[in-house]
């Protein structure tokens, strides 16, 4: 018994080593089959892993460059090489600090120079600002995204109230929004000023 328990145990190994040899040969064969698909799967990931490194890394330096033209300009806002480089790196944040300087000095011309400024919020405030009439500032509120929307119905409505023109300012004030901050003066200039 001893003897076909040897041959029994000589048979199993050389079928786990079969198994293993035909393992190894169907592994070889994948490999070779999507060899370039793998080497090309793993660029795609090293390129993308590299841009987002160089990507980062330039909007960093960005940062840094926005910020140090931003801090010579607080220290002097005459300094028309701090306001060029903020232009170039950030020229949202240059339109922030023109803005920001037009109102202080209240330069209208230069507010309304911003009307067209890819900072959203710059290019609303500078519409509002350099509305000066009934008619702008009502154009101004028709826009759907106006941020100073109600206050422009109201500012308008005011003005047609001054003109004696009652019925218009009254349909001005209907627009503007039920919650409002405004609803208490839209209220008593509807009860006292359009009796």
């Amino acid at each position: 018994m001893n003897l076909k328990d040897n041959i029994s145990m000589v048979k199993e190994e050389l079928n786990s080593e079969e198994k293993f040899f035909e393992k190894a040969v169907m592994t070889e064969k994948f490999l070779k089959k999507y060899k370039k698909v793998m080497i090309a799967s793993a660029a795609v990931v090293a390129l993308v892993i590299g841009a987002n490194l160089i990507y980062d890394m330039n909007k960093k330096s960005n940062t840094t460059a926005a910020n140090a033209a931003l801090s010579k300009l607080q220290a002097d806002a005459n300094n028309v090489t701090a306001l060029k480089e903020l232009k170039e790196v950030s020229p949202n944040l240059h339109d922030v600090w023109v803005y920001s300087q037009a109102v202080a000095k209240k330069d209208l011309e230069a507010i309304k120079g911003l009307k067209s400024s890819n900072a959203l919020i710059v290019s609303d405030l500078a519409k509002y600002e350099s509305a000066t009439d009934a008619a702008s500032l009502e154009d101004y509120a028709s826009k759907q995204d106006a941020i100073f929307r109600d206050l422009a119905l109201v500012q308008s409505a005011v003005m047609l109230l001054n003109e004696n023109k009652v019925d218009e300012a009254r349909s001005k004030l209907l627009k503007v929004s039920k919650d409002s901050s405004l609803n208490k003066i839209v209220s008593a200039l509807m009860h006292y000023g359009l009796k």
